[in-house]
């Protein structure tokens, strides 16, 4: 058979498994078990329709992962685009002739208002009909329709238009997530809240959040108002911008604020200009620290302005594989922030709240890949996992109101993905600010995560993650402390744990089981958590170690929005004032998301 004829029959079968209506799945069924008759039509079936990227029937994790499916069209010429966009429930961008299992997922997939086709094409796509393949630049999108909020998943082939050995069709896949959630808590018509939250509104790609409260049992402000509306990758007169443009109104009992920020990131390495724009008014009511053991609540009111704008450049360092993904970006940004309302400030207290305006500006390198995997912080989507390094310098001028300082700061991050022994993360920053008599704020931080293989055991599949995180402030202000508290602590809510120097380490076991309860996937989670914390004057090694155990389920439905729930038994043994030592919780846990090595707006180290 020659190589036209397997192309011929190769971009038959793909166009109409993908574009095909979904009742030929049967006639996709009779076909495949008439090839599986014959060895040789079996090998060509199972050529024609394995996944490009030979992923693991039984788990989904990915073995090639290190090979750009893309590579062998390098150059041609893509002639037609298609696009395909799936169900929300019962298909799968590996499987689009699979249905919907029951009467919830066909009625579900009814209501739901897919994205559309032309918002996809003007909006989402970084190429058109007539570019040539870029193969970095596919994968780089293919990521991107992922990482999209809208998207459950995304997938891109390349086929061969037949006769031709110059032009390409492209395929475009994509699986929208339910897009409207409802939420809200009923203790009756003197305590109630009501949330619409619809992230693809009527298929647009447009986000509107709202959340109403209202709390008669209480002196003061008895109603709460929450609203976001934010579009995602502005199309300009058919110019793809690629910029976000978000709005926000906060009228709650402890923070009134209204807020615009215009944004685009480095989206991908061939991004070569980023930048952001962000107006606010804020008022609130702040939690103040005296000392260590006394607190007490301020009141607060400021403008706060924040621009930056930044340029990529393709530099040749190391090999040729290299120089694709490695960036000099260089970037300039001004803050200021005009406070209305404030305690008094002097030399000696309330120094953060100086009026300033404050000019940064950095220089770094950034180089960065994916790696394709599952079963990490996802329930089954395909994650793309970023390795590469990050170095980047920060300099800058704050004009504050008790004088002129300088600033400089340092950023170093690598991750690296191996095989049998999994992935591995450092993060570290180093910074302050400079006047004559010395270093003013400084701050030293590490962060280190890793991740082991996935493990398969008879009641699923099980990876081990390792979290530490050490953080020291030199010279900070007097009422500037950080907590050993809630996710950034050992995953309890306490004021009580509170210094200037602290360190963390967590360990967790997740286990993905097989029980698929109406959509909804049950992780078994088991945790503990070790913490330090102190205050000046005192060495960080010597005060008690804080512990907290416990053990739990997770549980999440990927082909929504919402995020996860957690059940969760903990033991915490020697907290202070700690009315009891087993804690019970039911509470939502936000989707978690790699570090990326982009860089971003320049910014001063933050101290938390």
């Amino acid at each position: 058979m020659s190589a036209d004829s397997i192309a011929r029959i190769r971009t038959r079968l793909i166009a109409d498994t993908l574009l095909a209506p979904r009742n030929d799945s049967a006639i996709y069924t009779r076909f495949k078990q008439r090839m599986y008759k014959r060895r040789l039509t079996r090998q060509l079936y199972d050529a024609l329709f394995r996944d490009v990227y030979n992923s693991r029937a039984n788990t989904g994790e990915v073995n090639e992962i290190e090979v750009n499916p893309f590579q062998p069209y390098a150059g041609r010429v893509i002639g037609t685009v298609h696009v395909r966009r799936l169900d929300v429930f019962g298909q799968s961008v590996y499987d689009t002739l699979r249905q919907a299992r029951n009467w919830f997922e066909r009625t579900a997939n009814n209501l739901h208002a897919n994205t559309r086709e032309g918002i996809i094409r003007r909006q989402f796509l970084l190429f058109k009909e007539g570019d040539l393949v870029d193969p970095e630049m596919l994968r780089d999108n293919e990521r991107l329709l992922r990482t999209t909020p809208i998207f459950h998943d995304a997938r891109i082939l390349v086929v061969p238009r037949p006769g031709s050995r110059m032009f390409v069709d492209v395929f475009v896949i994509t699986q929208d997530v339910w897009s409207l959630l409802p939420g809200g808590g009923f203790g009756g018509f003197n305590n109630f809240s009501l949330i619409l939250d619809q992230r693809n509104f009527r298929g647009v790609a447009h986000q509107v959040y709202n959340r109403f409260s209202y709390n008669g049992t209480i002196p003061g402000q008895k109603f709460e108002y929450q609203g976001r509306y934010a579009i995602p990758y502005v199309n300009v007169l058919g110019l793809k911008t690629f910029v976000t443009a978000q709005a926000d109104i906060l009228h709650l009992r402890d923070i009134k604020q209204q807020s615009f920020k215009l944004y685009r990131p480095f989206l991908t390495p061939d991004t070569k200009y980023a930048g952001a724009l962000e107006l606010n008014h804020t008022r609130l009511n702040s939690l103040y620290y005296d000392n260590l053991d006394s607190a007490r609540f301020i009141n607060l009111s400021y403008n706060f302005l924040d621009l930056w704008f930044g340029r990529s450049f393709r530099i040749n360092v190391g090999s040729p594989d290299a120089q694709t993904r490695t960036r000099l970006v260089v970037a300039a940004r001004v803050t200021r922030y005009d406070y209305i309302d404030r305690p008094t400030v002097s030399a000696d207290s309330n120094q953060l709240y100086q009026n300033s305006r404050t000019g940064l500006f950095s220089f770094g390198i950034s180089q960065r890949r994916y790696v394709r995997d599952v079963l990490i912080y996802g329930y089954g989507r395909t994650e793309d996992v970023p390795v590469g390094n990050l170095f980047s310098v920060v300099v800058g001028v704050d004009n504050a109101e008790l004088g002129e300082r300088m600033y400089s700061g340092l950023n170093f991050s690598r991750g690296q993905y191996f095989r049998k022994a999994g992935y591995f993360y450092g993060l570290m920053n180093v910074g302050g600010f400079y006047r004559t008599r010395g270093i003013e704020q400084g701050v030293f931080s590490f962060i280190g995560n890793y991740f082991s293989p996935l493990h398969k055991t008879g009641w699923g599949n099980m990876r081990h993650f390792v979290t530490s995180r050490l953080t020291y402030g030199r010279e900070r202000f007097n009422n500037e402390y950080i907590v050993l508290s809630g996710r950034d602590g050992i995953g309890i809510n306490t004021d009580a744990l509170r210094g200037t120097k602290r360190l963390t380490m967590g360990y967790e076991n997740v286990l993905f089981s097989k029980l698929n309860i109406v959509g909804f996937r049950v992780a078994i989670i088991s945790f503990a958590n070790f913490g330090l914390v102190n205050n000046p004057g005192r060495s960080l090694w010597r005060g008690p170690v804080y512990q907290g155990y416990g053990l739990g389920l997770r549980i999440r439905n990927e082909n929504l929005t919402f995020n996860s729930f957690q059940i969760r038994v903990s033991y915490f043994p020697n907290i202070p004032n700690n009315s009891s030592l087993f804690r019970y919780q039911v509470e939502a846990f936000p989707t978690l998301r790699f570090r990326d090595f982009d860089i971003a707006a320049p910014e001063i180290v933050p101290y938390r």
